[in-house]
């Protein structure tokens, strides 16, 4: 698998939102877009249940799961647990700004210990033999200089680190929610391509704002790849041409309508409801594939308020289709 082919276009890793129910239900939009997973903890692979986590299945590759974490002896070990689990590539956060994460010493908090960083990455990369990338924002706090930026990723690359996923704002840490995180800091998309243009050696993808297969096409005039996030999520049925628009296979197969992506995905939900899922995991990954047609909000306000009590997931999404009107 030529993964840096996939890195044309993936999507973001976001927390409640990137479960494996919702990477097979993209992987039915693209064959190809490579797809993470919500970001997991050291403590949490560590120290429960590791298959909660793990658990995914081959119709999902490419797949990249992404740790958090800053101990090093800890993300090499969860490392291999994820390189044994079957995912393609480790990812290592360094642009969480929560509280959560800070309170963990990880996320964008590591970007003001480049050493440290550095360090988790190769004793992440000795222990597999799978690709290991660090994703990261263009600065945190008042740590916002280029020299501060170039300086950050140069430590690493030294290390060995050939792929970054740059998210183009800063991170603060203090004052900001992780939504307002992702919204009021301006984006600087100049500052990844400038990095692109004094590393030309590494592959760098690009994040945050990127709502359009015509924009991710021309960012990747000069860039090697670009990460989509909430617009995936918010609007997933954006991406049904990115086989043959991003990735040059018109020969991918793509479903003819909404309706018929829905009822492509109903033998998995059948699948995981027969073995304890709830309706409410299952459908909330859905709400947003009729944006802006006839019926979409009573679409979803069925959804929403029968997945609670429904015994029958995929019933309850072929219900909710019929109250949306399709050309």
């Amino acid at each position: 698998m030529e993964l840096d082919f996939n890195r044309r276009l993936s999507i973001a890793p976001m927390l409640d939102c990137t479960d494996r129910h919702e990477r097979y239900f993209l992987r039915l939009l693209s064959k190809h877009i490579l797809l993470y997973s919500e970001m997991v903890t050291t403590n949490a692979l560590l120290h429960t249940d590791p298959d909660q986590f793990l658990r995914h299945q081959e119709f999902e590759y490419p797949a990249v799961l992404q740790l958090g974490g800053s101990n090093p002896a800890d993300l090499a070990k969860c490392s291999k647990m994820v390189e044994e689990s079957g995912f393609q590539e480790v990812n290592l956060n360094c642009g969480c700004p929560s509280d959560r994460v800070q309170n963990g010493n990880f996320g964008a908090c590591l970007m003001k210990d480049k050493n440290l960083v550095a360090d988790c990455f190769k004793a992440m990369q000795d222990a597999v033999s799978i690709p290991v990338s660090i994703k990261c924002r263009i600065g945190v706090d008042e740590f916002d200089s280029w020299e501060f930026f170039r300086d950050f990723i140069g430590t690493i690359a030294d290390a060995g680190c050939r792929v970054f996923i740059v998210h183009a704002r800063k991170a603060w840490l203090k004052g900001l929610s992780p939504k307002e995180n992702r919204e009021v800091p301006p984006l600087n998309y100049d500052t990844v391509h400038r990095l692109k243009a004094e590393m030309p050696q590494l592959n760098i993808s690009i994040n945050g704002g990127i709502k359009t297969l015509d924009q991710t096409l021309e960012l990747l005039q000069d860039l090697d790849g670009v990460m989509v996030g909430r617009e995936a999520y918010e609007n997933p049925w954006f991406l049904r041409d990115a086989d043959e628009r991003i990735f040059n296979d018109a020969s991918a197969a793509k479903p003819e309508s909404r309706k018929a992506l829905l009822e492509a995905y109903l033998p998995y939900v059948e699948m995981e409801a027969a073995s304890g899922t709830p309706a409410t995991i299952l459908v909330r990954h859905l709400y947003g594939l009729f944006n802006g047609k006839p019926g979409a909000r009573k679409y979803r306000q069925y959804l929403g308020e029968n997945a609670p009590k429904t015994k029958s997931p995929a019933e309850l999404i072929r219900r909710a289709m019929d109250l949306v009107t399709e050309p």
